[in-house]
């Protein structure tokens, strides 16, 4: 058996050469000092302090040498990682530094500049103005009714005397959901908000008094002044020995509260299925009160120097609509209207442009203010 080889020489082995470990510990401190973020510190780490680093490797060496030839070569590998860990945990420091005081300089906040940029919302006037003309019926006694966005033809049609080959019946007019099937009636989005006078009837006994704003839809192209999506405010009364008189003096009433008093009202005579006799009801103009009419040197803008602005139809019930929702019509007779909730805010207030109401610009909401 032969006896241990004392006489080994470690610097044979080339990685632990004196030269070589200085080699390597110098090519790291470079590294490090080269590194100017934390990435690439980070990158220097693993290829120069890793388990697969140079010296990592040189270490693993010291074990294959024997006992008295191990304890140079500790010192000597031990002392360059160490040198190597000690430049990489101050660089680390250097470069944490460097980035906080660039982020505090990069994201400084100026809390001196105006805290209210982002302009608030606001509720758009389309619905705060419908819900002011719906308060001043409410105030006269009214109910408020809703009924369904998409509704079934008989209540659309049907109920409120719309005969089946009626022009208003067709794709030109009507948005048509779903077609009659089995005898069951077909399903629109209602072009009026009359449908609800047909659910009031049927949900309530006479007298009834009841006001219904909602959306309604028709096939229009968006322009100036038409959109395929609006609102109305439909109104419905029937009871005994109710008459023309009263809807003037509702409408009346109507006017002076929103566009104020003093304002006159005037009905000519129109045509719809569900009311006979039927009117429209116009209004005095409540900018030039009629002075602009015939004169050469001014012109009213709002109701285009005619005097009077259209506000909506209405009628006496026809008998056949009563019929229809069971109303005994030998006992009661009834008066309805539809108004324009988008025509009420354009005169309210000037918007001449419909696109203004549709598009969402928070600049034409906000102009009205918050309502709550």
């Amino acid at each position: 058996m032969s006896a241990p080889n004392n006489s080994y020489d470690p610097v044979e082995v080339a990685s632990l050469q004196p030269e070589e470990v200085a080699r390597m510990r110098d090519e790291a401190l470079s590294a490090i000092s080269a590194a100017t973020s934390l990435e690439e510190l980070k990158e220097v780490r693993t290829a120069h302090a890793g388990d697969r680093s140079p010296l990592a490797l040189a270490n693993r060496e010291i074990g294959s040498l024997p006992p008295s030839a191990r304890a140079d070569a500790g010192k000597r590998v031990g002392g360059a990682r160490r040198e190597v860990s000690e430049a990489l945990n101050r660089r680390q420091t250097e470069l944490e530094e460097e980035r906080d005081a660039r982020v505090l300089v990069e994201e400084a906040v100026d809390v001196t500049l105006p805290w209210d940029r982002v302009q608030r919302g606001a509720r758009h006037p389309v619905t705060t103005i419908s819900e002011r003309m719906t308060d001043i019926f409410v105030g006269m006694g009214f109910e408020m009714a809703e009924g369904p966005e998409v509704e079934a033809e008989w209540f659309n049609f049907d109920a409120l005397n719309f005969l089946p080959d009626h022009p208003a019946r067709t794709m030109q007019d009507t948005f048509f959901v779903e077609a009659p099937s089995g005898g069951d009636s077909g399903m629109v989005l209602r072009t009026h908000t009359s449908p609800v006078q047909i659910r009031a009837l049927l949900e309530r006994t006479p007298p009834v008094y009841v006001v219904a704003p909602g959306t309604t839809f028709r096939t229009d192209e968006l322009d100036a002044t038409h959109t395929p999506v609006f609102h109305q405010l439909e109104g419905l009364v029937v009871d005994e020995k109710v008459t023309l008189a009263h809807l003037r003096g509702a409408i009346d009433a109507f006017v002076h509260g929103m566009f104020g008093s003093g304002l006159r009202t005037r009905f000519r005579p129109s045509f719809f299925p569900f009311t006979e006799p039927s009117g429209e009801m116009d209004m005095e103009c409540f900018v030039c009160h009629g002075s602009s009419v015939g004169a050469t040197d001014s012109h009213c803008r709002t109701c285009g120097s005619e005097g009077w602005i259209e506000i909506g139809g209405c009628g006496i019930v026809n008998p056949r609509v009563l019929t229809a929702a069971g109303v005994d019509t030998e006992r009661y007779t009834g008066w309805a209207f539809g108004l324009g909730v988008e025509r009420a805010l354009m005169f309210a207030h000037g918007v001449e442009d419909m696109h203004d109401m549709v598009e969402g610009d928070v600049r034409f909401t906000s102009a009205f203010g918050m309502e709550i």
